[in-house]
C-alpha cells in the first residue's frame, strides 16, 4: 500500500487542507480499477466505517498477491467540510466560502484526459479539492462515492446507462433501491466521473455510483462490518480481487426505477413533525405520513403520500421550516411532484 498525503492549500496565507489518498497495487494490467470515496460531505461517516473494515482486507489482498486490479481509496475525501463547524454542530455538507454543496459542480468534462481538470491558478480550495478528485477517480473502471441520509437503508444513485447491469452492486451492499438518472444532477461526483466515458457506449465494464449507507448515526462495529464486507464481495465479484473463500453476491430484491418515481414529501408548514411511518414502510395513496404542528394546542396539519409507494428515507429532524423534505417515497411510476433534471436534495 503507498500512502500519499496531497496538500490542498487554502484560501489565505498559512492555511492547507491535507487529503489522504491510499494506493493499492493490483497485478493484473487487464483487471478492473476501483476507486473508492467516502465522507464528501464531511461528517457522512458511514462509508469511512465501512472503509475501515475493508482497508486491512485490500492491505491483506496486495500482500498474498491475491489483489488483481488496482484500488485507490480516499478515506475522508473532504478535509475542509470534515474541519467545518459552526459552534458545536459539525457543518459539511456546503463550503463555506461560496454555500456550494461539495457534491455539486464538479467539472462535466467530454474525454477522460486529467489535462482538463486542471484548477486554475487562483481557484478555491473547495475547486482545488474537487479537481484532485476526479483526476484521481479519472481512470477506474468502478467508483464508488460513499454517502449516508438521514435516516433509511443502503441505496443507490447511478447512471441510467449503467442499469441494471450494476445490479451486484445494489445486491452486495443490501441496498433497499437503486435510483439511476438521466442527464445531468447538478454536476454530482457521480455524473462528473461517468461524463468522459460516455462516448465509450460500453457501459458493462463500468460502475459509478453514489451508495447511501444507512443513516448518518448508522456508525459502528456491527454496520461497518457488513457494509465493508459488501463492498469486498462486490470487488471480488468483479475480478478486482482474487478470493474463493467470498460469499458469492446474490440476486438484488429491490426496487430499481428512475429518481423521477421518487416522491419528495415536504412540509407544507413550518412547526413540529410527529411521523407516521418509518423507513421500510409500504404506504398507500393518501395514507397519512406525518403531522405537522405549527401551534402546540391546536390542530395539525396533515401529510399524505400523494402515491403509493415504499418510504425509502425519513429525516432526523423534528423542528421542521416550511418546503423541508420530511420523506422519500419510491413509486412504480413517475412521481407528480418530480421535476426534469437535477438532484432530487439539494
Amino acid at each position: 500500500m503507498d500512502k500519499t498525503i496531497v496538500t490542498i492549500p487554502g484560501d489565505m496565507p498559512g492555511l492547507s487542507y491535507s487529503l489522504t489518498v491510499l494506493r493499492f497495487g493490483g497485478t493484473d494490467p487487464k483487471a478492473p480499477k476501483a476507486y473508492l470515496q467516502a465522507a464528501l460531505h464531511g461528517n457522512e461517516l458511514p462509508g469511512v466505517a465501512a472503509l475501515h473494515v475493508l482497508i486491512p482486507k485490500l492491505r491483506a489482498a496486495e500482500a498474498e498477491g491475491r489483489l488483481k486490479g488496482s484500488v485507490t481509496v480516499v478515506p475522508f475525501a473532504n478535509p475542509i467540510g470534515l474541519n467545518q463547524f459552526q459552534w458545536d454542530d459539525h457543518q459539511g455538507r456546503f463550503f463555506y466560502g461560496s454555500r456550494t454543496n461539495f457534491n455539486r459542480a464538479f467539472a462535466l468534462i467530454d474525454r477522460p484526459d486529467p489535462k482538463l481538470l486542471a484548477a486554475p491558478e487562483a481557484a478555491s480550495c473547495d475547486r482545488r479539492l474537487k479537481a484532485e478528485l476526479q483526476t484521481l477517480a479519472l481512470d477506474a473502471d468502478l467508483v464508488l462515492d460513499l454517502h449516508c441520509d438521514n435516516e433509511g437503508p443502503n441505496y443507490l444513485y447511478m447512471p441510467a446507462e449503467l442499469w441494471p447491469h450494476s445490479a451486484d452492486l445494489a445486491a452486495a451492499l443490501d441496498c433497499g433501491a437503486v435510483l439511476t438518472f438521466e442527464g445531468g444532477t447538478d454536476a454530482s461526483f457521480d455524473e462528473a466521473a461517468f461524463r468522459p466515458h460516455l462516448a465509450t457506449g460500453n457501459f458493462e465494464r463500468r460502475v459509478v455510483a453514489t451508495v447511501e449507507l444507512k443513516g448518518i448515526h448508522d456508525v459502528g462495529p456491527e454496520t461497518a462490518e457488513k457494509d465493508g464486507d459488501g463492498l469486498y464481495r462486490f470487488l471480488v465479484g468483479r475480478g478486482v480481487i482474487d478470493d474463493t473463500s467470498a460469499a458469492p453476491v446474490g440476486p438484488f430484491t429491490g426496487k430499481g426505477v428512475p429518481q423521477s418515481y421518487v416522491e419528495m414529501v415536504r412540509a407544507p408548514v413550518g412547526g413540529m413533525a410527529f411521523f407516521h411511518v418509518k423507513p421500510g414502510d409500504v404506504v398507500k395513496a393518501g395514507q397519512l405520513v406525518a403531522e405537522m404542528i405549527p401551534v402546540p394546542g391546536e390542530p395539525s396539519v396533515p401529510v399524505h403520500a400523494v402515491a403509493p409507494g415504499l418510504v425509502l428515507t425519513r429525516v432526523l429532524a423534528r423542528a421542521i421550516r416550511i418546503g423541508d423534505d420530511l420523506v422519500k417515497i419510491v413509486g412504480d411510476t413517475r412521481s407528480v411532484t418530480a421535476k426534469d433534471g437535477g438532484a432530487l436534495e439539494s
